[in-house]
């Protein structure tokens, strides 16, 4: 009997607690809506994130690039720092692409003041109101008499000049101004531009789809739309707490003729590169840069086959039918022969494993590549026989 009393008396205590416990934690969750409730958000958020606003030249960043082309900070000399604010990757993102809005236009400057390349805007025939794009040109880009090349980047942010943004602010001044450079030693160069494909101007509101003010509502539809409100604004608490500014709505309105890459590629083929005097056409594509090369040889087949005399890819899918080298990835040394997925292009190696170094690493590779293929095709030329009919019988005759 005693122990029957012990038993009892232990989960009574036992209940009671739990009940007390129970209490207690409502009472906390009621302290802390009631908490909650009385929180300002609007100014909550905004000492949480800052002001999407950054500056616009490298000096008001306080970077600069060093004398071996990284990108340093002015004062204490360190690489750039992407989680500048701890914990708002959002505004660090704004902060990364403001930056790289910069360094584009000074990469513009380095091909114009470097280089001595010229910008030629698109579409030739454009209005003063209508949106453009531009390519940038060397003097000689369609009156030298041998040889241009044409570089073609990949897709993404990155602009003429630029093989890979990331590079340019992490590790050094990785661009194509390499490659223009090389254009004064008997090359013509055309940089092409195939990412620049519209205008961003903010979208206007439509007048129309505002709701009319004399317009009645049911009482229902109200106390519908009310808890809709209300069960979006619990949905989206978190991402409204880490994202309070409002970003400008913003449209692209696509530049007539070169609204993709592919179309931007053959328009600069038709209006540039097939005007120019030059005998040997050579190209530098990287990445989609490939597609684009492809979808031209596929839209003028015979023009590209009679120009392009070689075509250097870096880290490209996309294989053509023609005088063609594809470095890819790998942890092979540089120009060691890769297993190829199709038989139509030579894949070797780049002697690197990351895709936007390619290039980079291949640059002297991809010139001895273009030397080799235009002496091969001066020798074959000046050893091709003048054909006749006999010779045509007797190669007949041999076949």
């Amino acid at each position: 009997m005693p122990a029957r009393a012990s038993i009892f008396l232990f989960c009574l205590v036992w209940i009671t607690m739990a009940q007390l416990l129970a209490q207690e934690e409502k009472e906390k969750t009621t302290a802390l809506k009631d908490l909650l409730s009385r929180i300002d958000l609007d100014e909550l958020m905004k000492k949480d994130e800052p002001p999407l606003n950054f500056p616009e030249t490298l000096d008001e960043f306080e970077y600069t690039f060093n004398e071996h082309g990284q990108l340093r900070h002015t004062h204490t000399g360190e690489p750039f720092v992407f989680n500048y604010k701890e914990d708002l990757h959002r505004w660090n993102q704004k902060r990364y692409e403001a930056l790289g809005e910069i360094i584009t236009k000074y990469v513009y400057e380095r091909l114009e003041n470097d280089c001595n390349l010229k910008k030629e805007i698109l579409p030739v025939d454009a209005t003063e109101d209508e949106p453009k794009s531009f390519i940038y040109m060397s003097e000689d880009a369609l009156t030298n008499p041998e040889k241009i090349m044409v570089l073609i980047q990949g897709s993404g942010v990155v602009r003429a000049g630029q093989w890979a943004r990331r590079l340019i602010i992490n590790e050094d001044l990785n661009t194509q101004i390499p490659f223009c450079s090389f254009g004064a030693e008997g090359y013509g160069v055309i940089v092409l531009n195939p990412n620049e494909n519209s205008l961003e101007v903010e979208k206007v509101p439509d007048p129309a789809n505002k709701p009319s003010p004399d317009a009645s509502d049911e009482p229902a539809e109200k106390r519908e739309r009310k808890e809709e409100r209300e069960n979006k604004k619990k949905k989206d608490f978190y991402e409204k707490y880490r994202n309070p500014q409002k970003e400008r709505e913003m449209e692209h309105i696509p530049i007539r003729e070169n609204s993709t890459p592919e179309e931007h590629t053959l328009y600069v083929w038709d209006h540039f590169i097939s005007k120019s005097l030059a005998k040997n056409v050579l190209i530098v594509a990287h990445s989609y840069g490939g597609l684009s090369f492809v979808n031209l040889m596929i839209q003028r087949e015979a023009e590209v086959k009679n120009h392009v005399r070689a075509v250097a890819m870096t880290d490209s899918v996309h294989n053509v039918l023609c005088h063609c080298c594809n470095w890819v990835l790998s942890p092979e040394p540089l120009d060691t022969l890769v297993d190829p997925m199709l038989n139509d292009c030579p894949r070797v190696s780049a002697g690197t494993e990351k895709h936007e170094l390619t290039s980079w690493k291949s640059f002297h590779s991809i010139f001895k590549f273009f030397s080799d293929a235009l002496k091969d095709h001066e020798d074959e030329s000046s050893s091709s026989p003048v054909t006749t009919r006999s010779s045509h019988r007797i190669k007949n005759e041999d076949l």
